[in-house]
């Protein structure tokens, strides 16, 4: 469900944007994310200090087994978390933090990359701590990311890949509106082993159709 870089493609430079400037403009972006809010929940560009949590988080087995492998220690999570910001002040790639109240770090979290020059076209993945699983955490963690999504970038279609065989995360995946479009043969490996993943997709009109009481997003 969610794809992280390798090794080899972290740098490792240091964070090209402050934590402190996280609650910026919505629509400048690429300098800094904003600050999102959910119910129970709150959602952040990753900081350096979110590491050991992460590495805790996302590297438990039944976590692990359906993304690309996750670090597998401290230094590891926190070159892909200044990855992140590198990539955020390109302007192809976000990645929010999830954090739930009563908390500082992040417990999981939801990225979007684009797919095509424009940023037309984009696929997000996520992860979370199975500790956070069933809070609604991730459900309002999503609905504020779409709503972000769909109203400051210019992304009218928005794909996920999920392997068949995790009915969590493809539930959630329905749950939250998107349409199963496809099954992609033998699409994801993890070591040698190959599994088949459901093609899931949202598009911007279909995500203000389905919220025309709350949405309050721009028309790009």
């Amino acid at each position: 469900m969610l794809n992280l870089p390798s090794a080899r493609n972290i740098e490792t430079p240091a964070l090209a944007a402050s934590a402190e400037a996280c609650d910026g403009d919505r629509s400048n972006w690429r300098q800094a994310l904003p600050l999102l809010a959910g119910e129970g929940v709150t959602l952040r560009a990753l900081r350096a200090s979110d590491a050991p949590t992460l590495l805790a988080m996302l590297t438990t087995e039944e976590v692990a087994r359906f993304i690309s492998p996750p670090p597998t220690t401290v230094d590891g999570f926190e070159k892909f978390i200044a990855w992140t910001h590198r990539q955020l002040m390109e302007g192809r790639y976000i990645c929010f933090g999830m954090v739930p109240a009563g908390r500082t770090d992040a417990v999981g979290l939801i990225q979007v990359r684009a797919l095509d020059q424009a940023f037309g076209l984009a696929e997000w993945g996520f992860a979370i701590g199975s500790e956070f699983w069933g809070t609604g955490i991730f459900q309002a963690s999503a609905r504020a990311v779409l709503d972000f999504v769909f109203a400051e970038l210019p992304v009218y279609r928005l794909e996920a890949r999920a392997v068949t065989e995790n009915g969590r995360g493809n539930g959630a995946l329905r749950k939250i509106g998107a349409s199963c479009e496809a099954v992609l043969r033998q699409s994801f490996q993890r070591g040698t082993t190959r599994m088949d993943q459901m093609l899931w997709s949202i598009g911007r009109q279909d995500w203000i159709f389905m919220n025309t009481a709350t949405w309050k997003g721009r028309v790009h």
